[in-house]
């Protein structure tokens, strides 16, 4: 074993500034999660009245109990998109990995109390981002959607992002990586694509309506009038289109026959199984963590210290450590997962990239994921080699 004997004095002023530093930032981003949600909670019970559970609790409904949640990209469009308060922080869209019904999978939830779910420029590289991930790492995708879907005031920069989001939904169908949408309202115009191209589509009754255009623009458009339920409504998708697979009698009961669905593709046979890992706690304590990294970005420090948080045992075996101190390299295990480790503790060098592709080059061989550790300002520039 190689184990990193930490160095850091954690009684010491600059670690206890660093430490009072980094609390207030995360304290500071924790906030705006936390507002974001307290304004969504204020708007809810007006649609509770009218049957619809609110976003967070869909998602408490969806997931196993006591099962893990890792949310993604919770500051996704702050102060953007004409985001002037923040409160728009997330793009409008809860998403992070998840299980259901034993399987873990990718879960998109369309925030419709927060700028009534509309999707932003941000807000659509965050479901694009989500679609990635989902495919990259075989997740199945399940959505509970009700969006008021493009924000037109930003229409030049968004229907760009709709359209790779389509595209990505059908590499996904391809790639037999199964898309389940519970359409919870209205799924206007191309808000109605994403559940057309879901796989399983799940409907509630009285309640969903999927269409281009609705009846106002309808009677623009022709003159005729048609009603909801007429033109895109639950029943009417169900018995005469075709286009939905299952017809729910509310919100949970939508929620329900999601998580039936996914239990019944029987995704986890298909699934390597791995043995249950034993692993050895970091040697020093993670909440050390936060009192690592200086105040000032211009003071250097060791990035080993950060390593020795995480890897297993503090178990760190360097690559090639003679060759170039800047960049380090090498591998670890956290929490039982083998992965390779590039980090930075000065400007990359010539010698420094040459180490770190070669690196990169063995972990795609032997198919072990990296973990970069970013603190760097880029390569070192100059005349000298």
């Amino acid at each position: 074993m190689a184990v990193i004997e930490s160095q850091l004095d954690t009684q010491s002023d600059a670690y206890q500034n660093n430490l009072k530093v980094m609390a207030a930032a995360v304290d500071e981003f924790r906030g705006i999660e936390r507002r974001v949600i307290e304004a969504a909670q204020a708007k809810a019970p007006r649609y509770i009245k009218k049957g619809f559970i609110p976003p967070r609790e869909r998602l408490n409904l969806l997931l196993d109990a006591g099962a893990p949640f890792l949310e993604l990209s919770t500051l996704c469009g702050y102060m953007q998109d004409e985001d002037t308060d923040g409160s728009g922080a997330g793009g409008s869209y809860i998403a992070g990995i998840g299980y259901i019904a034993g399987v873990r999978c990718m879960v998109a939830i369309d925030d419709y109390l927060t700028k009534g779910g509309s999707i932003g420029p941000t807000g659509g590289k965050k479901r694009n981002r989500a679609l990635d991930i989902a495919l990259i790492n075989k997740l199945p995708m399940v959505n509970l959607s009700q969006s008021g879907g493009g924000n037109l005031k930003l229409v030049g920069d968004t229907f760009g992002e709709s359209g790779e989001m389509f595209a990505r939904q059908c590499r996904l169908s391809a790639a037999g990586i199964p898309q389940i949408t519970v359409v919870h309202g209205s799924a206007t115009a191309g808000g109605a694509y994403q559940p057309t191209l879901s796989d399983y589509l799940i409907l509630v009754r009285k309640q969903s309506t999927m269409y281009l255009a609705g009846p106002p623009l309808l009677k623009a458009a022709t003159g005729e009038i048609a009603t909801d339920e007429e033109l895109g409504g639950a029943e009417m998708h169900s018995e005469i289109a075709g286009t939905n697979d299952y017809l729910a009698e509310n919100d949970a009961d939508g929620i329900r026959i999601a998580r039936d669905v996914t239990k019944k593709l029987g995704w986890n046979r298909n699934q390597s199984v791995r043995a249950e890992v034993s692993y050895q706690e970091p040697l020093y304590a993670a909440e050390e963590l936060r009192g690592i990294v200086p105040e000032d970005s211009k003071t250097p420090f060791d990035m080993r210290e950060v390593i020795a948080r995480i890897a297993d045992g503090s178990d760190f075996l360097e690559f090639k450590s003679d060759f170039d101190n800047g960049t380090l390299c090498g591998h670890a295990e956290i929490e039982g997962q083998p992965c390779g480790v590039i980090g930075n503790n000065s400007p990359i060098t010539a010698k420094g990239a040459a180490k770190a592709a070669q690196f990169i080059q063995l972990c795609e061989q032997s198919g072990t994921p990296l973990l970069f550790l970013t603190n760097t300002t880029g390569f070192l520039v100059g005349t000298e080699p």
